[in-house]
């Protein structure tokens, strides 16, 4: 007895979900046709779960099976009419003659990419169609809280933008050996970041994933260094970064990047006192800052990981996936909702562990700027003098202290006039230990290699 076609599990009093079978045969016909159409439409499409019905999924599924197994792949009706019935699906597909009708189904082989396309667009609305029952189920239910459902429903949504699904997640060594040997062969980590200063990039690189925590005490320079690695990364570097701050709104974030790309003395740009030779450096710099898209500064209030997460999403919708995370500074950050017993130290656990799955989902750096406690002043810091909790400590890959060597009455004279230590106190992969000293120019609220303007 021939064994029924398979078909969508759907409701048949229901409205079909958003499908195109003819392009999907004139796809599947074409790859029959000419195998030289493959390669560009699996690059198009998330997987053979982009098309709608059961038996062109297989059919896909085996042809790119069978083109990936040879280096001269014979695909062709018969060849994949073979492979079916090998694996007992030919019947479950509709038979050879089926095949045969995909071929005939074909108006232009030329025009796969472009069907290939129209069954994209159908699989994203069919998937967020998905996403949003799924969010009013949780909704209607009450689920979770109103901020876990929403952050479950923008996750989904993102998905079906860029395409993702479960099976596109590899773990296994097999699946990582390659990439892992390319970069061997590269000399470098081609995700890793570097900074804006040659003497610290001896010593640390900002590896995806990773926490890097940078401490200071109050006006230590901690805002100048995330804002001149925020625009060394953005600027320099041409990767859409996002500055998260809670110190400063957005004209005082303005000023200093200005001042520092510009050269314009820090204190005239707030008080909106220039000169003609200050207007001349600022026309300078312009075209570097007005076509700064991927650079975005967001002073919202009440900052929380959610809706940092969510920023995050916004900018990889938007067609600029982030590169790094600067959040400025970690004890100003909102905690979400929770007991009414929480201690503080608890709290900045939460910000600081939360932090670090940030950057785990995103596969980025996280900066994260700290506040030391009033009893680091006047010394040079360790680890422990973060405020509030140890478990900054704990989490962070990376931990860079900064220290200015005042002179004993806090003035900024003796030896070291102008200068700022950055301590490399946690180094998870490298030498810790290490002290970078670099030149402290707040007047134009930027920090410089020693030796360089």
């Amino acid at each position: 007895m021939t064994e029924p076609q398979w078909l969508p599990n759907v409701d048949t009093d229901a409205p079909a979900e958003p499908h195109n079978v003819e392009a999907e045969a004139a796809v599947l016909g074409a790859m029959l046709l000419d195998r030289t159409v493959i390669e560009p439409t699996e690059a198009l499409l998330a997987g053979a779960e982009d098309f709608y019905l059961l038996h062109h999924q297989t059919i896909y599924r085996t042809i790119t099976d069978l083109y990936a197994r040879s280096r001269d792949p014979k695909i062709d009706p018969i060849t994949v009419a073979a492979e079916l019935l090998a694996t007992g699906d030919l019947a479950k597909v509709g038979g050879a003659p089926y095949l045969h009708q995909l071929v005939a189904a074909v108006p232009t082989v030329g025009h796969a990419e472009y069907y290939a396309e129209l069954i994209r667009e159908n699989a994203q609305l069919r998937a967020v169609l998905t996403a949003t029952r799924r969010a009013t189920q949780r909704a209607m239910t009450a689920a979770g809280t109103a901020a876990d459902i929403l952050d479950s429903a923008m996750a989904d949504l993102q998905a079906a933008a860029a395409g993702t699904t479960p099976t596109d997640i590899r773990l296994a060594v097999s699946d990582r050996w390659m990439g892992f040997v390319d970069e061997l062969e590269a000399g470098h980590d081609p995700r890793a970041l570097d900074t804006p200063w040659h003497d610290l990039n001896d010593v640390i690189e900002l590896k995806p994933g990773q926490l890097i925590t940078v401490g200071a005490a109050t006006g230590g320079g901690k805002s100048l260094f995330g804002m001149n690695l925020a625009a060394h990364v953005a600027l320099t570097r041409g990767k859409p970064v996002l500055v998260a701050s809670m110190e400063m709104g957005g004209s005082e974030l303005m000023a200093r990047l200005t001042a520092a790309e510009a050269g314009v003395t820090l204190d005239k740009l707030i008080r909106r006192k220039l000169d003609q030779h200050d207007w001349e450096k600022i026309f300078r710099a312009a075209p570097r800052l007005q076509n700064a898209d991927n650079f975005i500064l967001d002073d919202s209030a009440n900052l929380t990981l959610g809706k940092i997460r969510s920023r995050l999403r916004w900018m990889a919708a938007a067609g600029m996936p982030p590169a790094m995370v600067v959040a400025d500074y970690l004890q100003l950050m909102t905690p979400e909702p929770g007991g009414k017993d929480r201690s503080r130290a608890n709290e900045v656990a939460e910000l600081s562990r939360g932090l670090k799955l940030l950057a785990m989902e995103f596969e980025i750096p996280v900066v994260a700027l700290a506040q030391f406690n009033r009893n680091a002043v006047g010394r040079q810091p360790t680890v422990t003098d973060f405020k509030d909790s140890s478990a900054i400590e704990q989490d962070s890959n990376v931990i860079v202290l900064m220290h200015r060597p005042l002179a004993e009455d806090g003035s900024d004279t003796g030896a070291r006039a102008g200068e700022i230590d950055l301590i490399v106190a946690k180094n998870r992969n490298g030498a810790s230990g290490r002290t970078v000293a670099l030149t402290f120019q707040g007047h134009l609220a930027r920090l410089r290699s020693m030796g360089r303007g």
